[in-house]
């Protein structure tokens, strides 16, 4: 099946009108888009900003009468009528279409991450095949590329704990790497899934990887490493209760975070750790803190 695609520019000022005179005109669905590449990066609770200038796309039935629906669109909008660019968009697996840009990357000297369908040279790192289906993290994003980076330089050991597993992609590396053992906590069902394939891809879906929902690290002991790419928000809320999570001398490397929100992550975080690094890419910025002997918390 292929459908009839129209895409017009607009300002965010006359974006909702355009987008109510498609939906009369007939589409079956509008989406925004960004014209000029300016990322609206963490907006503040509650906000759904837009961009200044974007592109609307329309998607109507291929059988549809493009002439018919600019006449409609040009009686409701008047002045404001955009240009119309028009043109066949054939059916796709549209949520796999983008996997086709999503190359092998190479992390310091231990580790590749690589999608399913490609191969990488035999050059001595470790190779993670992966495939996130429909959850965050590929490696391609600053912030996951921050933690497999570390992770990459500072190869666990131990136990690690992912919170926020998205795709897997942090504990089944550690685990590639040398942790011992990860438990990988996500409150998306469909990130615990991704973890389960990815794991099962890489081998190490067996007694070595738990997978859970957050609640199922109630009584879990205090473990060297805890690893958690969400956003600055949850980290500096869950602060207490992550902490709790890593042990006395144990590590925590947080990212998800604006470079302008690490000095607050910081602070919630102070009580119970030092602050070892920032580190920055682009806007975005991965922190490592240490666990203090008199911190809060179980020891």
């Amino acid at each position: 099946m292929a459908w009839l695609q129209l895409k017009l520019n607009a300002s965010d000022q006359q974006s909702e009108q355009i987008e109510d005179a498609l939906l009369e005109a007939g589409a079956l669905s509008v989406s925004f888009h960004d014209r000029y590449d300016n990322p609206i990066l963490e907006p503040a609770p509650g906000e759904t900003p837009l961009w200044p200038d974007m592109v609307l796309t329309a998607l109507f039935e291929e059988s549809a009468d493009a002439s018919a629906i600019e006449s409609s669109l040009f009686e409701t909008l008047g002045d404001i009528m955009p240009s119309c660019e028009w043109e066949v968009l054939e059916d796709k697996v549209w949520e796999r279409e983008w996997l086709q840009h999503f190359e092998p990357i190479a992390f310091g000297n231990t580790l590749w991450v690589c999608p399913s369908e490609h191969q990488v040279p035999s050059d001595g790192r470790v190779v993670m095949h992966l495939d996130p289906g429909l959850a965050f993290g590929t490696g391609t994003h600053p912030t996951t590329a921050l933690c497999l980076a570390w992770l990459a330089e500072n190869p666990p050991q131990g136990g690690v704990i992912d919170y926020g597993c998205g795709s897997g992609i942090l504990s089944i590396g550690a685990l590639l790497l040398g942790a011992e053992h990860a438990w990988a906590v996500d409150i998306d069902q469909q990130a615990l899934s991704a973890t389960w394939d990815n794991a099962e891809r890489n081998g190490v879906a067996g007694n070595q990887l738990t997978i859970g929902l957050p609640e199922s690290l109630g009584q879990l002991p205090p473990q060297p490493l805890l690893v958690a790419n969400i956003l600055a928000g949850p980290l500096i809320e869950l602060a207490p209760q992550l902490a709790k999570l890593v042990r006395v001398d144990g590590q925590a490397v947080l990212s998800g975070i604006l470079n302008e929100q690490a000095d607050g992550v910081i602070a919630a975080w102070s009580d119970a750790f030092s602050p070892l690094e920032v580190k920055q890419q682009g806007d975005w910025c991965r922190i490592v803190l240490r666990r203090k002997p008199d911190g809060s918390g179980p020891v």
